[in-house]
């Protein structure tokens, strides 16, 4: 098994590896991963974690306490509201999508509903322009999206965004099973 310690320094802080990520060390990463995928799930068990694929990318996951839950719950929460955010920015928001933080500033000119939005997020800052800083920082810090081109900004949103979205599609479900 190669790339033990790069799964574990990339997965252990809560990070994701994607297929269609732009650095070719974690392309390389995650073609090993899926070749392999039964030997690096008994490896990490065997040292406390349990590896989890997804829909194109692979995550670490464990269980948790009800407070513990109950933090994370309330991360997600969070998470819900910039989703809407970037969907409504671009309704494809996605795995793939690429956009530069000059788009999303240019949108608001033009529409209301994305103004609206932008004030849940991070209320503790002021303009859109560090709104929209924080997010991508968030995204990217996460690994949901990717610095495609550094010359203009892009970036490219990776598969584990993917994760977001399921995790949110969970909390509609149940949300609407409760009604």
């Amino acid at each position: 098994m190669r790339y033990t310690k790069e799964i574990f320094d990339i997965l252990s802080k809560g990070g994701f590896i994607s297929r269609n990520s732009i650095s070719q060390l974690h392309s390389h990463i995650y073609d090993a991963i899926e070749d392999d995928y039964e030997s690096y799930l008994e490896y990490f068990r065997g040292i406390g974690f349990q590896l989890e694929v997804g829909n194109g990318y692979y995550y670490f996951s464990r269980t948790e306490n009800k407070v513990e839950l109950a933090d994370k719950v309330q991360r997600l929460a969070l998470w819900i509201d910039r989703v809407d955010f970037l969907k409504t920015f671009n309704n494809i928001f996605g795995p793939g999508f690429s956009f530069r933080k000059s788009n999303i500033l240019e949108k608001f000119s033009s529409d209301i509903e994305l103004k609206e939005k932008a004030r849940n997020l991070y209320p503790e800052l002021k303009t859109n322009d560090d709104k929209i800083d924080k997010l991508i920082t968030d995204l990217e810090r996460l690994g949901f999206v990717e610095l495609e081109n550094e010359l203009d900004g892009t970036y490219k949103v990776t598969s584990a965004f993917h994760y977001i979205e399921e995790l949110i599609d969970c909390l509609t479900i149940i949300e609407t099973e409760e009604e």
